[in-house]
């Protein structure tokens, strides 16, 4: 398909973070964009303001005429009216990773996968890049910081940065020419059934790289990929290790990490990270890996490191005042809530550390219910809240009450939203975390207001 000849395109579920970002992207192509989604949200507000005509119910009635394409999220049961109207219909249908795929093989394309980080990985290459006489284009998987957007557009430039999304196999549809795997840790067994099957997926993914092409993975899976038959140049990235691209002499300094990077060809010497959390330093020298592979200098990557501020609802501090710190984070995943939780402890020594936590996905919350309780563990005082389904229906004797129980902490409640704004009204916290991937976001504003809100009144 001649993507450059679309004129009228429709979105079927367009309010999701990569349908969004590809809907930006050909409305910046002169192309009319349409679209459906379940909920108006703010970035659904921010598409309409930006052109896009969104509807919010199953209505054929609001269809427009003489589509050129639909593109569509996995996310869309098969059942739904609209699904339904256009397979009838015969227009022509793509899924989001299709069209994703066909865009990317017009450019230069860096590629980030993994179960955990290549969000903040993603956002930070393009940054390297768009801050650097390379320049990029960008599909992000969540909402940059630093330019407030999902898509970064360069029209003069050739290069591409997108998030690679094992959901589905969708990064199956990628051939980079740079691509970097973060980890591959248990997750998605709903899709993949078990974890050799995800790990056979990623090893696939990478066999895709462009002949030539750069490999870039996390030193302790490297081992994994030396033997694929691929004519690509194969790379390992860490910390205090022997990958070749390590971070080494790190030192935390009012609440910012410095470091080396020493990698096969050289040795960068105190770069400075404009984001907080130790994990972020090992996502740090894997963005930087990449960007030093695509002609990014020295001198650029030290000026336009410390200037990245992240990604919304990445490790996401909120509040940050005396005697009061909200931190927001997508972590849905137990590796990624120790991660978190670990990061708050090490930046915040000493103090109270409250964890509001939305479980994501029944089958996630079974799969890992162990490995769920021994991260929360880790917290001083929990609060559950109840399931986010997403695209699944109940699966019987699995909720947040089974779940609380295993984990052993002497404070820990389960919650609804209204009870857990007015416990948030009557306590103050002293570190606050709210974390989760379903619609706890929804909360992040209202608990700022009450924090604020506290603070202002004690002053008073």
């Amino acid at each position: 398909m001649n993507l450059s000849n679309l004129h009228k395109i429709y979105f079927l579920g367009i309010g999701g973070i990569g349908m969004s970002a590809l809907a930006r992207y050909f409305v910046l192509k002169g192309a009319e964009v349409h679209g459906y989604d379940k909920t108006t949200t703010d970035l659904t507000n921010l598409l309409e303001a930006e052109g896009m005509k969104i509807h919010f119910s199953e209505d054929i009635a609001s269809i427009p005429a003489s589509l050129d394409l639909v593109i569509y999220t996995p996310a869309i049961p098969e059942n739904h009216a609209e699904y339904i109207h256009f397979r009838n219909l015969g227009i022509p249908m793509l899924k989001r990773a299709e069209v994703l795929g066909l865009i990317t093989s017009a450019y230069q394309t860096t590629a980030i996968a993994g179960t955990h980080g290549k969000t903040t990985i993603t956002t930070m290459t393009a940054h390297l890049l768009t801050q650097s006489k390379a320049g990029c284009c960008a599909f992000l998987g969540g909402i940059s910081k630093n330019y407030s957007n999902n898509l970064l557009f360069n029209s003069l430039s050739e290069n591409m940065v997108v998030e690679a999304d094992e959901f589905d196999r969708s990064f199956l549809h990628l051939h980079p020419q740079t691509a970097v795997i973060t980890s591959m840790d248990a997750d998605h067994l709903d899709i993949y059934g078990s974890k050799e099957n995800l790990r056979e997926s990623f090893l696939r993914f990478a066999s895709q790289v462009t002949e030539g092409g750069n490999l870039i993975v996390q030193h302790s899976l490297k081992d994994g990929f030396e033997n694929l038959e691929n004519n690509y140049n194969l790379f390992s990235y860490g910390i205090d290790c022997k990958a070749d691209f390590a971070a080494r002499n790190i030192s935390l300094n009012q609440g910012f990490y410095t470091f080396d990077i020493e990698y096969t060809t050289g040795y960068i010497k105190n770069l400075k990270l404009g984001l907080q959390g130790y994990y972020n330093i090992e996502n740090a020298v894997a963005a930087i890996a990449a960007a030093l592979l695509n002609g990014v200098s020295e001198n650029e990557i030290r000026s336009s490191l410390p200037i990245f501020s992240g990604v919304m609802r990445r490790f996401d501090i909120r509040i940050n005042v005396p005697g009061l710190v909200y931190i927001d984070d997508y972590a849905h995943h137990p590796a990624e809530l120790k991660a978190c939780i670990s990061s708050a402890r090490r930046l915040f020594t000493g103090r109270k550390i409250t964890g509001i936590f939305q479980p994501h996905l029944y089958s996630r919350t079974r799969d890992f219910a162990d490995q769920f309780a021994r991260s929360l563990e880790l917290l001083d005082e929990l609060i559950l809240m109840e399931i986010y389904p997403a695209r699944e229906l109940p699966i019987q004797g699995i909720t947040s009450a089974w779940l609380l129980e295993k984990v052993n902490l002497n404070i820990k409640s389960l919650m609804a939203t209204d009870d857990l704004l007015f416990r948030l009204k009557q306590n103050k916290p002293d570190v606050l975390l709210t974390m989760g991937a379903g619609d706890i976001d929804l909360l992040v504003k209202p608990i700022e207001q009450i924090l604020t809100q506290q603070k202002e009144e004690s002053h008073a």
